[in-house]
C-alpha cells in the first residue's frame, strides 16, 4: 500500500467566509486536495506539511486530523492521511510545479463541486465538523529515559536514555508544524533535555517550571493541575499556540482537569514516553484530542 498525507487547506476573508485551496494535478487531469507520498522515516503529519507548502507554496500551519481515506490509484492502492491546515499567508503568487499547474480558491459548497473525487468530499465534509479554528494545548510526554534502576542519583536528575536521545533530535519535525509560540517544561532533566532542540529550533525561550514536574505533583496536585489549566486558559484567549512537557502521572489528570464538563471521551491510553495529546480547545469546552505517536527512531 501506498502511503501519502495532505492537507484541507483554508483562509478565513475579509468579509469572514471560509475559502479552500484546491489544485489541479495535470498528470491525473483532476482536482484535489494538496497530498504527497510519505518518504522514506517520515512522520504521516511531516509529510502533510511538506507536500502542501510544496504543492502550493503556502505557509501553514497544521490542525485537527481529519481522518484516512483509501482508494486505488494508477500507482497502486493509496491510504491518504489529512488533517486540516490554515493558510498563514495567502500574498505569494501561486507557481505551478509537476504535482500542481493551478490552484484555486474555493468557499465550501464551490469546492464541493470542484473537486474530483468522493474521497476528497467526505473528507471535506469532516472538516466542516472539525474544530479547525480552534486554539491548541499540546501536552508532551517526555522521550525515553534512563531506567529508574540503573540511576542511583535524584530522580530530577534522570537523563534520556539512547532511544529518547534520538527521539527528542526528531521532535522537531513534528511539533514544528503546529505554529507553537510557547514551550513549558518540567525542571526535570529528562523533561527538559526532550524539547531544549525543539525550543532552539523554533527560536522560542522555554519556560522552565517545576509545577511540571513530578516531585510537585506528589506534594501539591493541584499546582499542577492548575498550571496546565492556566496554559490552556491562556490559549483560548490569545489563540496561541502552547506545548507543555511533563511526565506521565501528571498528564492524564492534568487532561482530566483541562478537559472538566466536555462532552468528547478522553483517551483510554496513557501516553508512551515521546507521544503527545494536541487538544483543541473550545470556549469553556474540549473539542478534539489528537495523539501524536514518538518519532520514529
Amino acid at each position: 500500500m501506498i502511503l501519502a498525507a495532505g492537507g484541507v487547506v483554508w483562509r478565513e476573508t475579509a468579509d469572514s467566509k471560509i475559502e479552500l485551496a484546491i489544485i489541479h494535478r495535470p498528470r491525473y487531469d483532476d482536482w484535489s486536495f494538496p497530498k504527497g507520498k510519505l518518504d522514506s522515516g517520515e512522520e504521516l503529519i511531516s509529510c502533510a506539511y511538506r507536500e502542501i507548502m510544496e504543492e502550493t507554496g503556502l505557509d501553514i500551519e497544521i490542525g485537527p486530523y481529519l481522518g484516512d481515506v483509501e482508494y486505488q490509484s494508477i500507482d497502486g492502492l493509496k491510504k491518504v492521511s489529512y488533517w486540516a491546515a490554515k493558510a498563514l499567508s495567502t500574498s505569494k503568487d501561486f507557481q505551478a510545479n509537476s504535482e500542481a499547474d493551478l490552484l484555486e480558491w474555493h468557499e465550501i459548497d464551490s469546492a464541493r463541486t470542484r473537486l474530483t473525487r468522493d474521497t476528497d468530499r467526505e473528507i471535506l465534509d469532516v472538516f466542516i465538523d472539525s474544530p479547525y479554528q480552534a486554539p491548541k494545548l499540546i501536552m508532551l510526554r517526555h522521550a525515553k529515559a534512563l531506567a529508574r534502576s540503573e540511576w542511583q542519583s535524584g530522580d530530577e536528575d534522570r537523563p534520556l536514555d539512547n532511544l529518547g536521545q534520538l527521539q527528542a533530535k526528531r521532535m522537531h519535525a513534528i511539533y514544528q508544524v503546529f505554529g507553537i509560540s510557547q514551550i513549558h517544561t518540567s525542571d526535570a532533566v529528562r523533561c527538559y533535555d526532550t524539547v531544549i532542540g525543539m525550543t532552539r529550533s523554533l527560536n522560542i525561550d522555554p519556560v522552565i517550571t517545576s509545577k511540571l514536574s513530578e516531585y510537585t505533583f506528589e506534594k501539591n496536585k493541584d499546582k499542577s493541575l492548575d498550571y496546565a489549566k492556566e496554559l490552556a486558559d491562556s490559549a483560548r484567549k490569545t489563540g496561541e499556540t502552547i506545548l507543555l512537557c511533563s511526565h506521565n502521572p501528571v498528564l492524564p489528570r492534568a487532561l482530566e482537569k483541562v478537559s472538566k464538563k466536555s462532552d468528547i471521551d478522553l483517551p483510554e491510553n496513557k501516553l508512551k514516553p515521546g507521544d503527545a495529546w494536541v487538544i483543541y480547545l473550545g470556549k469553556k469546552k474540549v473539542l478534539q484530542i489528537d495523539v501524536i505517536q514518538a518519532p520514529t527512531v
